[in-house]
């Protein structure tokens, strides 16, 4: 199961089945899992982790000073933080939000559940979640995990992808489709 998504990864789903691995040997699978979504929401909310990630510009030193900082004080699991370090030894961080996604694709399969990535104009409540979480498991017939994005851009409405099936219920879409048939 695990070796199948890292045939068809490359390296960051090669370094997330090693992590996965070890991480299901320790028992700590949740645990790295918490580590690495709180990680990702802080590359997606600080330019300067961002860069610090993924430019080549900065020494191995810089990375490990910075990293560990980070790691300690968000209290990471020890074995969150030896992985980390070991892609930083091996100029690899810049693979660390491909290597978290590919670590959550892993963990749904192994839960049964679907990855499904939601673009909406504006937050969803919790019950806007649940009811969204409600509808996809009818229609899949699997619990669907979100990551859920805003875009303002849509307008209204959401964007629902789930593998290579998009379902495009947002304002925008409807504006350009009513456009093209008045047009027509």
């Amino acid at each position: 199961m695990a070796t199948e998504l890292s045939l068809d990864q490359g390296l960051a789903g090669r370094y997330a089945t090693a992590v996965f691995e070890l991480a299901q040997e320790e028992r700590a699978v949740e645990r790295v899992e918490q580590d690495f979504v709180a990680l990702r929401t802080m590359i997606q909310e600080s330019e300067d982790l961002r860069r610090l990630v993924r430019a080549p510009v900065f020494s191995r030193d810089e990375q490990t000073k910075g990293m560990t900082a980070i790691l300690e004080r968000m209290d990471a699991a020890s074995l969150t933080k030896r992985f980390i370090l070991t892609l930083v030894r091996r100029r690899r961080l810049f693979v660390i939000t491909d290597v978290i996604s590919a670590f959550e694709a892993l963990l749904a399969r192994q839960r049964g559940e679907v990855r499904a990535k939601v673009r909406s104009a504006r937050p969803l409540s919790e019950d806007e979640v649940g009811q969204l979480k409600a509808a996809l498991r009818a229609k899949l017939g699997r619990e669907a995990r979100l990551e859920t994005q805003v875009d303002p851009g849509l307008l209204g409405g959401l964007v629902v992808q789930v593998g290579s099936r998009m379902i495009d219920s947002s304002l925008r879409s409807k504006l350009n489709a009513l456009r093209v048939a008045m047009r027509g």
